[in-house]
C-alpha cells in the first residue's frame, strides 16, 4: 500500500499542477482581472443560483471577511451583487449578475470541452467511476 500512496501522491501533484495553471486560463476567460481562485466561487455561486455570504462561508471553510473581500472584487468586476435576504433584511443574498452568469457559462463551457477531449476515448462506466471516486476522495479529504 506504501507504494501505492506514493504514486497516488504523484498523481495529485501533477493534477494540482495542472489545475492551478488551468484556473489562470480559466479566470482570465471569465474577466481579464479575475484572481484565479474566484472561479470556485462563480461556481458555488452558479450552482446554488443565490446564497448568503455566512452559508458560503461555511460551505467553502474559509473566513466571512476573507470571502467578502472576494466577493467584493467580483462585484467590481460586474460579476456579482447583493440583494436583499427575503427572510432577513439585514442579510444579502449573493447572485451572479447576467453578465457574470454569461462569461462564467462560455468559459465553463471550454473547460467542459477540454475535459470532454481528454476523456473521449474512455468508456462512459470509467468516466462514471472515476468521477464517484473523485467525489469520495474530495469528501474526505
Amino acid at each position: 500500500m506504501p507504494e501505492t500512496l506514493r504514486v497516488l501522491e504523484h498523481e495529485l501533484t501533477a493534477l494540482l499542477r495542472r489545475g492551478r495553471a488551468l484556473s489562470w486560463e480559466i479566470a482570465r476567460e471569465v474577466h481579464p482581472n479575475l484572481e484565479p481562485n474566484a472561479y470556485g466561487l462563480l461556481l458555488w455561486l452558479r450552482r446554488s443560483g443565490s446564497t448568503r455570504l455566512t452559508d458560503l462561508a461555511a460551505e467553502l471553510g474559509i473566513g466571512k471577511g476573507t470571502l467578502s473581500r472576494q466577493i467584493q472584487g467580483l462585484e467590481a468586476l460586474g460579476l456579482v451583487r447583493r440583494d436583499p435576504d427575503p427572510v432577513d433584511r439585514r442579510a444579502a443574498q449573493l447572485r451572479l449578475t447576467e453578465e457574470g452568469t454569461r462569461r462564467f457559462d462560455a468559459a465553463r463551457s471550454a473547460r467542459m470541452d477540454q475535459i470532454n477531449r481528454s476523456m473521449e476515448t474512455w468508456p462512459k462506466r470509467d468516466v462514471e467511476e472515476f468521477a464517484r471516486l473523485m467525489h469520495r476522495f474530495n469528501e474526505t479529504f
